[in-house]
């Protein structure tokens, strides 16, 4: 596979998904309702979370939703809240949530740039959250461009980010990789004509993106060998 560019997701493949999103759910379920344990575990089943177990499950609106979905599915739970509050707490415990990258970031994306690539990232979460995520990682000048659900171009997955990724840079579609860990990184992908790439450190299975991928990875670590920077790795599949 041979590219001049890569557009990441960023919750479940630069991040991985389940260490950051399932604090971020109980933190936020204990703000809303003071503590109230039956009400956050209604609040949770509303967005596909077992607030008992901690857990996140496969069709979750919050994998591959924004935050405006999200707060669509609580808001019926939330009597008296409106949706544009609810919006800034989603958001607001969003930045403030831990962080666990999929692999070393910085000298990974470092060695991306040395080869010549234009990187960029295309996340359903709010660019403020988004951004705040990669500065605290030391990475967001390793961008150069970063778009969230809110950023104008719209959500995934449409194909707007990545379009617009592409008239920033300058880049042939066909020489870009959309990397993802959900159906719907891949399809906006596919809809701007990129190629593909599935990484599991989200909560999709192989099975899920194999469909839609040219290849399934374990991770983002992987990318650099299927790309000739060095020794090929083990693919999945």
């Amino acid at each position: 596979m041979q590219l001049d560019g890569i557009i990441f997701d960023k919750d479940g493949t630069l991040f991985d998904f389940a260490a950051t999103w399932e604090a971020w759910a109980m933190a936020f379920l204990d703000r809303v309702t003071q503590g109230d344990r039956a009400w956050a575990m209604d609040l949770g089943a509303r967005v596909g979370f077992d607030y008992e177990d901690q857990r996140f499950q496969p069709d979750s609106i919050v994998i591959a939703g924004t935050p405006e979905e999200a707060a669509g599915a609580l808001l019926p739970g939330l009597p008296g809240m409106a949706r544009t509050r609810l919006v800034e707490i989603l958001n607001e415990e969003a930045a403030a949530a831990p962080q666990a990258e999929a692999v070393p970031l910085r000298p990974y994306l470092e060695s991306l740039r040395a080869a010549g690539l234009r990187l960029g990232v295309a996340t359903n979460d709010a660019e403020t959250p988004a951004r705040a995520h990669l500065s605290a990682a030391g990475v967001v000048d390793m961008f150069d461009f970063i778009a969230g659900f809110d950023s104008g171009h719209g959500g995934k997955p449409a194909a707007g980010q990545l379009l617009a990724f592409l008239d920033h840079t300058g880049l042939d579609p066909a020489r870009v990789a959309m990397v993802g860990d959900s159906t719907h990184d891949l399809i906006a992908g596919q809809a701007a004509g990129m190629r593909r790439i599935g990484v599991l450190t989200g909560m999709a299975v192989h099975g899920d993106l194999a469909a839609l991928a040219e290849f399934v990875l374990p991770d983002i670590g992987h990318i650099p060998g299927l790309i000739g920077l060095h020794p090929r790795s083990a693919l999945v599949g």
